[in-house]
């Protein structure tokens, strides 16, 4: 855990001199983030018209700000971000400015990679080894090597919810019910986007207090879970006139708030992010770190096998997944790629680590190799980024890695539009992934019988380290 914890940390802090654009050390929603968190560290609340007044940006980012927040009747401007974030950098924008701020997100980043290890060793009994390696590397490669030092609440939002799963599938202690609630309850204060994640996961939790504690546990559950609901949406209504805070943002107040998924959104086209998001050649995490192609096995596998607890991990993790191809509005908008599959990419992780657990030597080979690509991608666009020929934002699939110009040319290039190229990639990719879930499926299916578990229930946490051990 410490190691992970140290990898996640230093890859961060390294990046947090990278530029986001040429414009900005800072840029796009962080700006947002920034002023928000500065305006409750000196005044308390989260009104930045005094700070936009002020040109308080100009600290982190060189020139005049794009239009988000549309001024109240009162005068007051609220940025149209969800607040948990602010508030827990805060503190530290107060103190030591925007590089506190993402350091306190670099430590954040260690935590998440840590609670990685922690899950995956003593919730799916992988070797420690093996788990460190796993995390580590995808620690130290894209996306959550950049979204460690990012202002937004991707790496926030992947802690949750690991917190969420570590809880849920531990002994069901009246504590782990607390920490279980509060995670959940946590992911939509950081992004509305997350609330599918949430919903997902308090549905699994409640399933679970079902099998093991009855129905006034659940009914107790659920009151909890309403009341909770029932305060977000009031409190967004008072303080950004709205379901959510999109209401408060300049470019919806004509559409409406729920113009935030589009105008007119073709979910048909948007369909085909569902592998774009892996093997898109500029956008899909598999391009900047191929290890990620394991998931497809891993999945598979997971699936066919059913170990303890695989429903607090795939279920969440596809529901990001869903949101991220059918909701977001782009996924190749103003960042960089991965960004809303880092909420999720932890649990991700796990599953890797937990199918490589009985995996060939040459497949363990193979991750290797494959990992190596990701860490020299991430070192690439660090060195290039202090050079400032690259930005987080703009121009880092220039970067000067000979083993990404390489590797992507076997990659459909989904966001350059339509075409008899994209689509003749595309089948060929879609059938060996075909054929590798189906290969890891059959495989699995044996170790699955001797598990004989579908069910979220869990032993305890010293059976649980026994079997690990």
């Amino acid at each position: 855990m410490i190691a992970a914890f140290l990898v996640a940390l230093v890859v961060g802090v390294l990046g947090i001199d990278v530029r986001a654009t040429i414009g900005g050390r800072a840029a796009v929603d962080e700006p947002q983030y920034l002023l928000t968190a500065l305006s409750l560290a000196e005044d308390g609340d989260l009104d930045i018209s005094d700070e936009l007044y002020d040109r308080r940006w100009r600290a982190f980012h060189d020139r005049n700000l794009p239009v988000q927040t549309q001024p109240k009747a009162d005068g007051s401007a609220i940025s149209p971000h969800d607040p948990l974030l602010p508030i827990l950098i805060a503190a530290p924008m107060g103190l030591w400015g925007f590089e506190g701020a993402k350091a306190t997100l670099c430590v954040i980043a260690g935590l998440a990679a840590a609670l990685t290890v922690w899950v995956a060793v003593r919730r799916f009994g992988v070797r420690p080894a093996l788990a460190t390696a796993v995390v580590s590397v995808a620690f130290a490669s894209p996306p959550l090597g950049i979204y460690a030092q990012q202002v937004y609440p991707e790496m926030p939002a992947a802690l949750a919810t690991l917190v969420a799963v570590a809880a849920l599938t531990g002994s069901w202690t009246w504590r782990a019910r607390i920490a279980f609630v509060l995670a959940v309850v946590a992911l939509p204060w950081l992004s509305v986007k997350y609330a599918p994640a949430a919903v997902t996961l308090a549905l699994v939790g409640l399933y679970r207090l079902w099998r093991s504690r009855g129905r006034l546990a659940v009914f107790t559950l659920l009151t909890v879970f309403a009341g909770m609901g029932v305060a977000y949406l009031v409190v967004h209504q008072l303080i950004w006139d709205g379901w959510t805070v999109y209401a408060s943002g300049d470019f919806f107040q004509e559409p409406g708030e729920f113009a935030v998924v589009g105008t007119d959104p073709n979910y048909l086209g948007r369909s085909d992010r569902l592998a774009a998001l892996l093997i898109d050649r500029n956008w899909g995490i598999a391009a900047w770190q191929p290890a990620y192609l394991l998931v497809i096995p891993a999945v598979a596998a997971l699936l066919a096998a059913r170990p303890r607890g695989w429903a607090g991990l795939i279920l969440p993790a596809a529901a990001g997944w869903f949101v991220a191809t059918f909701v977001a509005l782009t996924m190749s908008g103003f960042w960089s790629p991965g960004r809303q599959l880092v909420v999720i990419l932890p649990l991700l992780l796990v599953v890797i680590a937990w199918w490589l657990q009985t995996a060939p030597p040459g497949v363990l080979v193979s991750g290797a190799a494959l990992g190596f690509v990701g860490v020299v991608a991430m070192g690439a666009l660090l060195i290039d980024g202090w050079d400032r020929r690259i930005t987080w934002v703009f121009g880092f699939d220039k970067v000067d890695d000979p083993l990404y110009d390489g590797w992507k040319v076997f990659l459909p290039p989904y966001q350059e539009g339509a075409g008899a190229e994209i689509w003749v990639r595309h089948g060929i990719w879609m059938v060996v992934i075909a054929a590798v879930a189906a290969l890891a499926c059959r495989a699995a299916r044996p170790r699955g019988e001797a598990v004989g578990s579908g069910s979220v229930a869990e032993p305890s946490d010293v059976e649980v380290g026994s079997q690990a051990r």
